[in-house]
């Protein structure tokens, strides 16, 4: 399922609207691969995979849907090469030396619809979860970055739907700053209550030199890490355990790659038939799990703005 996770936090009052009102929408906006002078492509496809047809996926009363994105791209020496070969042989046709900007913008263009249909494609695909139940949106990206293309589209796709409205969403802010947060727990070695510290780190300096120094495999409590941070070295990136449920790697921007359920999780699950894609149950299985996690990371990183720091009587109880 999700390899890494990007989340929001949804408005108390969204009603995810009917399915099978939501799925034309989807279906109208369906993946199409890119043509041969196109040189990107993005639409929905099926949740399980090619042998089923259907883009909006609910397990639970929540919504799971795929975006998948292909890009033709031209190397850009290739591009400079039909250039420079057209500049050319401009100048032996009409001798003149100087080269119009005009005539040069022509010329990449011809270049791109030239060398386009025999460009290589590049297909990705990413999932994204809408949690009715505890008002969060996760998408399968290691960066704001990289989930607003699928978590837009979805909001377009939403909006089009009869009654739905806008959608408030707004990534997860905590309380504390994972960075200062990580800084926290390596310095101490104490990680918080439902979590250790794995073995993997990387630590870098905020100035212009950004000097970085990474542990892969390597224990993290001893004094060199925190002498790191004591001389100035931010946590970028700290690998944990949940729970002894599910490792991953969380960044300073309080995102997660990664992403693993662990062996005790997975004991017992049986194997899927000959029949059975495992969807249902891969699904349920790590929707299950991170339902968990992701209110406990909150919880570490001192709870959402917004929201009141618990005091330290309640704390300590909760820890008891």
């Amino acid at each position: 399922m999700f390899k890494s996770a990007c989340y929001f936090r949804i408005a108390d009052d969204f009603v995810l609207p009917p399915l099978e009102a939501l799925e034309p929408i989807l279906q109208q906006a369906q993946f199409l691969p890119c043509g041969a002078t196109q040189p990107e492509s993005q639409g929905w496809v099926a949740p399980r995979g090619r042998k089923s047809s259907i883009l909006a996926e609910s397990l639970n009363g929540q919504l799971i849907v795929k975006l998948a994105t292909e890009k033709r791209a031209v190397p850009s020496s290739a591009i400079k090469a039909a250039i420079d070969e057209k500049v050319e042989r401009y100048k032996a046709e009409t001798g003149n030396e100087r080269v119009p900007a005009k005539v040069k913008k022509d010329f990449k263009e011809e270049a791109l619809l030239d060398l386009m249909p025999r460009a290589f494609t590049k297909r990705s695909s990413t999932l994204l979860w809408l949690d009715t139940i505890h008002k969060f949106l996760v998408v399968d990206s290691p960066s704001l970055a990289g989930a607003d293309r699928i978590v837009t589209a979805l909001l377009d796709a939403l909006a089009q739907v009869p009654g739905t409205g806008n959608i408030d969403l707004q990534p997860v802010q905590t309380q504390t700053s994972p960075s200062a947060a990580m800084s926290h727990w390596l310095s101490t070695r104490e990680a918080p209550w439902n979590f250790t510290i794995d073995r993997d780190c990387e630590l870098k300096a905020p100035d212009e030199n950004k000097s970085t120094v990474r542990y892969a495999r390597h224990t993290l409590e001893i004094d060199e890490v925190a002498q790191h941070i004591a001389a100035g070295k931010v946590p970028t990136q700290l690998a944990m355990t949940w729970n002894d449920r599910m490792s991953f790697v969380l960044s300073d921007a309080g995102t997660l790659r990664k992403l693993k359920l662990l062996d005790v999780v997975m004991d017992g699950v049986d194997k899927p038939g000959k029949d059975d894609d495992g969807f249902d149950t891969d699904a349920a299985i790590f929707t299950g799990e991170f339902s968990a996690l992701l209110p406990d990371l909150i919880e570490a990183l001192g709870g959402e703005q917004g929201e009141e720091a618990p005091k330290a009587e309640e704390a300590a109880a909760a820890a008891a």
